[in-house]
């Protein structure tokens, strides 16, 4: 189960204890949230893409949605999402879980702007369930991001 790969890395680190698991759903920004009890805006929402035939990852706020304009200027293709299937086999975690950390070899992370506006937020951790709190310097420690960009839109606004 991805959640206790997840939690082996965080081990690792010495953060293990800061994973947090709920008796609720946490799969979608709202559930999140709910479990949380935080604004939508600060999960941390990981999106799979795939891109020259290679998994990709982007993170972004819970309110920013991508911007196709902005994220073909950025991989030079359209944003094509991955399938759960896909997901979980070139991730390696299912839908609901997608999270940066304890991801498969040559899966690219990328951290989106749209997070930059808050000292923490929440990702997820593997499972459906699970979330952890990390500031932005956390997030960039553990996600092993290749790179920042700006690919979203509508969270500007909020």
């Amino acid at each position: 189960m991805s959640i206790q790969k997840v939690r082996e890395y965080f081990r690792s680190l010495g953060m293990e204890d800061r994973v947090l698991e709920f008796d609720v759903s946490s799969a979608t920004v709202e559930l999140a949230a709910q479990a949380l009890g935080c604004r939508p805006c600060r999960i941390a929402k990981t999106l799979s893409f795939l891109v020259d035939g290679h998994a990709i990852l982007i993170v972004a706020a819970g309110d920013a949605k991508v911007d196709n304009p902005r994220y073909k200027a950025q991989f030079g293709a359209k944003a094509k999402m991955l399938t759960p299937e896909e997901a979980e086999t070139l991730v390696g975690h299912r839908v609901g879980g997608v999270c940066p950390f304890a991801v498969n070899e040559g899966v690219a992370v990328y951290l989106d702007e749209s997070l930059r506006r808050f000292e923490t937020v929440f990702p997820a951790c593997g499972s459906s369930n699970s979330a952890i709190e990390l500031s932005i310097p956390e997030l960039e420690q553990t996600s092993g991001y290749t790179a920042w960009v700006d690919v979203c839109k509508g969270w500007r606004e909020a």
